[in-house]
């Protein structure tokens, strides 16, 4: 496929589990498709690497970046992002 949905694909898995399906998406990685990957942990993100990032809030994008903004999501919270809004 070349667009592929992967929501919240690590709900419920154990770290080994997690682990293989990071695998098996950063192998079907390629310059011909792409990955929307739904998720609200940074732990599926250690594994595969987000070129870009989108956080959706009432089903509108309310701020964009590359993976440090996942990774200060992880130690900030949505707060920090739901506070520019307001």
């Amino acid at each position: 496929p070349i667009f592929n949905i992967l929501d919240e694909t690590d709900s419920g898995l154990d770290i080994d589990a997690l682990k293989g399906v990071a695998d098996a998406v950063n192998k079907l990685r390629a310059d011909d498709n792409c990955f929307l990957l739904i998720t609200h942990y940074q732990r599926l993100l250690d594994y595969i690497v987000p070129d870009v990032v989108h956080v959706m809030v009432d089903g509108k994008i309310i701020q964009t970046g590359d993976k440090s903004l996942a990774l200060e999501l992880d130690k900030k919270g949505y707060d920090f992002i739901l506070e520019k809004q307001a």
